[in-house]
């Protein structure tokens, strides 16, 4: 169980790329956070009761192809504690819609054929509506739950910011947003509605944030 933060804790913040060591822990913030969200629980069958063991397999060989793939897995830090992570999706990541070969039989295997199935119909949909042909997606961000209304989203997603903004050949990162009370939060980002999008029962608002010219 995480620890509360203090205020001299909050001035020693830092975002950093995790290792391979810190995955673990990033699977376990990111399941606590993504337990309850609607699009989530559409896919993997909350009614079913497998449903928690499932989602953390997905989870874990999400992360998994993340890392294979050598794509931005931020940690955001208080000391030792691990309080939020954010997994940016880059513009020739070789995932997403066409996923590896290796990751569709990974994930038949451990969160089943109709959950794959709907996870990856969702990408193809969410491409579908990009406003852009290269473009970073950001996949995952998650506060730990008892961390949360603190300002440390807003941390973590500067650090996504920079990721994207130093990169010429994006076009802007983009985020689909399943929760309303979230998209102030990407609104005060520069995040800008682009399409509403519904699977089966969830709807929800795909939200694109353009790449930012850096001074100098």
């Amino acid at each position: 169980m995480l620890a509360e933060l203090n205020t001299v804790e909050l001035d020693r913040l830092k975002a950093i790329l995790l290792s391979a060591d810190e995955l673990k822990l990033a699977a376990s913030l990111l399941y606590q956070s993504y337990h309850d969200d609607p699009l989530f629980m559409e896919i993997f069958r909350a009614d079913k009761t497998d449903y928690e063991q499932r989602l953390r397999a997905a989870i874990r060989e999400e992360l998994n192809t993340f890392w294979q793939a050598k794509q931005p897995i931020i940690g955001l830090f208080s000391a030792e504690q691990l309080l939020g992570v954010a997994c940016v999706i880059t513009p020739d990541s070789g995932i997403g819609a066409s996923r590896l070969w290796h990751w569709r039989l990974k994930m038949l295997l451990t969160a089943g054929y109709v959950s794959t199935k709907q996870l990856l119909e969702k990408e193809q949909k969410i491409h579908a509506a990009m406003p852009a042909e290269r473009y970073h997606m950001l996949a995952f961000i998650a506060v730990a739950p008892k961390q949360q209304h603190l300002g440390l989203g807003h941390y973590l997603i500067h650090a996504v910011d920079s990721i994207v903004d130093k990169d010429q050949h994006s076009a802007g990162i983009g985020v689909f947003v399943t929760l309303e009370k979230y998209q102030a939060f990407f609104a005060d980002d520069k995040y800008q509605p682009v399409s509403e999008l519904a699977f089966n029962t969830v709807s929800g608002t795909l939200m694109f944030r353009p790449r930012q010219q850096l001074a100098g």
